[in-house]
C-alpha cells in the first residue's frame, strides 16, 4: 500500500496590518462545521496556534519529510538486496525481519491509527511519497490534471488491486515483494508529479492506494481545521492563495477527510484554524451530503470484503477445500498445466529454497477465494443496510451511502487487527509472552461495534426517524455481526 504527504509554506509568509498583542487562552471546542462568528478577532487558542507553528516551520517541516524518505528508502531497498534471513534469524540480528516488522508490524498498523486520531497529519508532515510527489511536481511539467485522473472509483479500485497483489506476491513476508508494491507505488507517485500541477499532489488526491481508506478513517478524528466562512467574508486582508498541496475548496472545506493537516491554510484571512469537534461530526452531519457510492463500496466491499479475504485465507479451512477440490477436478481430467510453478516472483510468491511457491492453481483459488469472501460479505452487509433504510421510512439511495458511514470504525478497526497480526506473529517469535492478544482483540472489536452503533444512531436521529430508527437499528447490528463473526473465525473459531 502506499500514502500521501506533506509540505512546507512556499514563498514569503502574507502580509498582515500590525494587530494588537493577543492573550492566550485554553482549548476551546471550535463549533462543528463553522457557522457564523463576529468579524471581530476573536483570541487564538493552544490548538490554533499549533497549527499556525505548523504554518510557520515549513522549512523544518521538509527536512522532517527527507529524513522519513532516507529511512523508508533504506529499510525499502537494503533488504531486498540481502539473501532472505534463515528460520534461525531474529528481529534484532537481521536487518530483513527487522524491516518487516517496522513496514509491517508497526508503521503501517499505527499509521491508520493515527488517522483516528489526528486526521491526515501523518500525509501533511512525514508520507515519503507524498513528499516525493509534491517535490516532482515543482520540477516537472504542470500539466493540468486530466479527466481519468478525477473519476472518483479510483480508491476503491487502486485500494483493492494493490491488495490483492500484495497477497498474491506475499508482500508481508518478502523485501522484493515489498519493493515492488510500495516502491512501485512511489515510483508512480514520482512520476504523476512530474507530469501534472505544479506543486501539488495529483497522486495523493486522485490515484494513491490508501488515500479513500485514509479519507474515510480521518473522518473519524476529534482534529480539523475549522473553516469560518463569515469570517473570511467579512476579512479584508490582502493575502496570496494558500499552496494547498491536496488541492482542497479551502473557503467551503467542512470536513477533514481531504486535508492533509499540514497546516498551510491556518490563520487565512483570520478564518482558518485547528480545532476541536465531536468526532461523530464529519459522519453525522457532513457526511449527510457528502457521502457517495463509490465511498460505500469501498467501505463494504473493500475495508469489510476484499480486506476480510486478503486476511482470513492463510487460516481458512474452505480455501484449502477450495483449492484441493480444484485440484482434484483437474487431475481428473488431466488438466495440468495450473498445477505448475514455474510463474515468475513479481507474479506469484516464488521463492522455492524456502519452500514457498504459488502455482497457477494457487494464485487462481487466493483471487477467486478474496472474491467470494468479498462479494459475500459486502452484499449481506448491503442488504442489512438497505433493509434498515426502509425500515427507518421512506428509500432514499443517499441515506444509503449516508448510514454505510456508520461502519466506518468498525471497517478501521478491522484492518488495523489484520496488520496486527503480523506483528504479533513477528513478537511470538522474539520469544515474548502475547497470551493477552486476543482479549485485547475482543475489546477492540466491542469498542468498534459499540462506536458504529453509535453513529448510526446519530444519523438516524438527524433523518428524524423516531420510533422507526430504533427498529432500523436491528438491521445495523445484523451487519455488524456480519463483521464480527468473520473475525471470530479467524481469532477464535477456526
Amino acid at each position: 500500500m502506499a500514502q500521501p504527504s506533506p509540505g512546507g509554506r512556499r514563498g514569503m509568509k502574507p502580509s498582515r496590518q500590525p494587530r494588537p498583542p493577543q492573550r492566550v487562552i485554553p482549548i476551546i471546542a471550535a463549533p462543528a462545521g463553522g457557522g457564523s462568528c463576529s468579524p471581530e478577532r476573536r483570541p487564538r487558542g493552544l490548538l490554533a496556534l499549533a497549527g499556525d507553528w505548523l504554518r510557520d516551520h515549513g522549512s523544518l517541516l521538509r527536512k522532517l519529510q527527507w529524513a522519513v524518505v532516507l529511512v523508508y528508502a533504506f529499510l525499502l531497498i537494503v533488504p531486498a538486496c540481502l539473501s532472505l534471513p534463515e528460520d534461525t534469524a531474529r528481529m534484532w540480528d537481521n536487518l530483513t525481519i527487522f524491516a518487516q516488522f517496522v513496514f509491517w508490524g508497526i508503521w503501517w498498523p499505527f499509521v491508520l491509527l493515527s488517522m483516528v486520531l489526528f486526521g491526515r497529519l501523518w500525509c501533511g508532515v512525514l508520507c515519503p511519497e507524498g513528499a516525493l510527489s509534491e517535490w516532482a511536481a515543482r520540477k516537472g511539467m504542470g500539466r493540468p490534471i486530466p479527466r481519468w485522473m478525477r473519476w472518483g472509483g479510483w480508491p476503491f479500485v487502486a485500494f483493492v488491486l494493490t491488495t490483492v497483489y500484495g497477497q498474491l506476491v506475499s508482500v508481508y513476508q518478502y523485501p522484493k515483494a515489498a519493493l515492488l508494491v510500495l516502491g512501485g507505488s512511489t515510483v508512480a507517485a514520482v512520476i504523476v508529479g512530474f507530469i501534472y500541477t505544479r506543486g501539488k499532489r495529483a497522486w495523493c488526491r486522485h490515484l494513491c492506494p490508501v488515500n479513500g481508506v485514509f479519507g474515510l478513517l480521518s473522518k473519524l478524528a476529534p482534529l480539523y481545521y475549522r473553516v469560518d466562512e463569515a469570517a473570511w467574508k467579512a476579512s479584508h486582508e490582502r493575502t496570496p492563495a494558500v499552496d494547498c498541496a491536496p488541492l482542497q475548496p479551502l473557503r467551503h472545506m467542512q470536513g477533514g477527510s481531504g486535508c492533509h493537516m499540514c497546516g498551510r491554510c491556518s490563520d487565512h484571512r483570520s478564518a482558518i484554524q485547528l480545532s476541536l469537534r465531536p468526532s461523530s461530526d464529519e459522519v453525522v452531519r457532513v457526511a449527510e451530503k457528502e457521502a457517495d457510492g463509490w465511498q460505500t463500496a469501498l467501505i463494504v466491499y473493500g475495508l469489510l470484503g476484499v480486506a476480510m479475504g486478503a486476511f482470513h485465507w492463510t487460516v481458512s479451512p474452505w480455501f484449502v477445500w477450495l483449492k484441493q477440490t480444484a485440484a482434484e477436478w483437474l487431475v481428473d481430467r488431466d488438466i495440468m498445466w495450473p498445477l505448475d510453478t514455474n510463474a515468475p516472483w513479481w507474479l506469484l510468491t516464488h521463492y522455492p529454497m524456502h519452500n514457498d511457491v504459488f502455482s497457477w492453481l494457487d494464485g487462481a483459488s487466493l483471487i477467486s477465494y478474496v472474491s467470494a469472501t468479498s462479494l459475500a460479505l459486502g452484499s449481506g452487509i448491503l442488504l442489512s443496510l438497505a433493509l434498515a433504510v426502509i425500515m427507518a421510512g421512506r428509500w432514499q439511495t443517499q441515506r444509503l451511502h449516508h448510514l454505510a458511514q456508520a461502519l466506518i470504525p468498525l471497517a478501521g478497526c478491522g484492518v488495523f487487527l489484520g496488520l496486527s497480526a503480523l506483528t504479533v506473529t513477528l513478537l511470538k517469535a522474539e520469544g515474548y509472552g502475547m497470551h493477552w492478544v486476543n482479549h485485547a482483540r475482543l475489546a477492540l472489536l466491542a469498542g468498534a461495534n459499540l462506536w458504529a452503533l453509535r453513529l448510526a444512531f446519530g444519523i438516524l436521529a438527524r433523518w428524524k426517524a423516531g420510533l422507526r430508527g430504533y427498529l432500523a437499528l436491528a438491521p445495523f447490528c445484523a451487519a455488524l455481526a456480519l463483521v464480527d463473526c468473520a473475525w471470530g473465525f479467524m481469532f477464535w473459531w477456526w
